[in-house]
């Protein structure tokens, strides 16, 4: 049985007191759900005083990015040691903003997977296709290129740590949401590359989140579908009320 996941990425908000408010007020209104993990994605300035807001309770601490060597002479990068260091046990890799303003690619996010794992961090994987390439018909042609590229060489043990976000980039931050049903046909479809890489029975146990202007109003109609295990959330995640709305929306 998959167990479900709901992770804000904050992207570039909060200041460390916003920051430290907000966790403050997940933790108040969540401190009694259980069943799913919660993860929060603060920026890296706040991740030390998010740490010691939410630790020894029920939400994980997450990171929305690092650089995939230990240490160096690597100005303004972060390293997974570093993030460990700050309590976290979750991060994002290869985010479409990533890809589109910083030059990520599949071979960065596959070294950035492997060194995630290699310190013990659990990875979020994102992938997914830009209006032009699902109005081009070619979404699936990406989606697999996305997938079969940047999880290259994981082994069976070490991708069941992994969690796979798919996130249509039309649908980040415009408004537009992918149908249940839009969402549902990619998500089996990316289940589908797992069986052929590691079979039905690994395959059937690997959670894939959808990312995409998730809302309180859509998360329901989403989780309900088959092969969505979770949410990774945006801008709903930045408002206790909404990233608690749709944490206990999901059933």
């Amino acid at each position: 049985m998959r167990r479900y996941i709901i992770a804000g990425n904050w992207k570039m908000n909060k200041t460390v007191g916003e920051a430290i408010e907000l966790a403050n007020g997940l933790k108040r209104e969540l401190y009694d759900v259980t069943g799913l993990d919660i993860v929060i994605c603060p920026p890296f300035t706040a991740l030390s005083e998010v740490s010691e807001v939410v630790t020894g309770s029920n939400i994980y601490l997450g990171a929305q990015d690092f650089f995939w060597e230990e240490k160096g002479a690597y100005t303004g990068e972060v390293s997974s040691l570093m993030l460990k260091d700050t309590g976290c046990k979750y991060v994002i890799i290869g985010h479409s903003e990533r890809r589109k303003y910083f030059g990520e690619t599949n071979e960065t996010v596959n070294k950035k997977l492997n060194t995630a794992l290699k310190t013990g961090l659990l990875p979020i994987v994102c992938v997914g296709e830009r209006l032009e390439e699902r109005e081009g018909h070619k979404t699936f042609d990406v989606v697999k290129d996305h997938v079969e590229n940047s999880l290259k060489g994981i082994s069976k043990e070490d991708i069941l740590r992994v969690t796979v976000a798919y996130e249509p980039v039309w649908a980040i931050g415009t408004g537009k949401t992918a149908t249940p049903e839009q969402a549902e046909e990619v998500h089996k479809f990316i289940r589908e590359i797992f069986i052929k890489m590691y079979g039905e029975e690994t395959a059937s146990l690997l959670r894939i989140q959808y990312g995409g202007s998730v809302t309180p109003d859509n998360i329901e109609g989403l989780m309900a579908k088959e092969n969505i295990d979770g949410a990774l959330v945006g801008g709903a995640s930045l408002k206790v009320e909404s990233f608690s709305s749709i944490v206990k929306g999901v059933k």
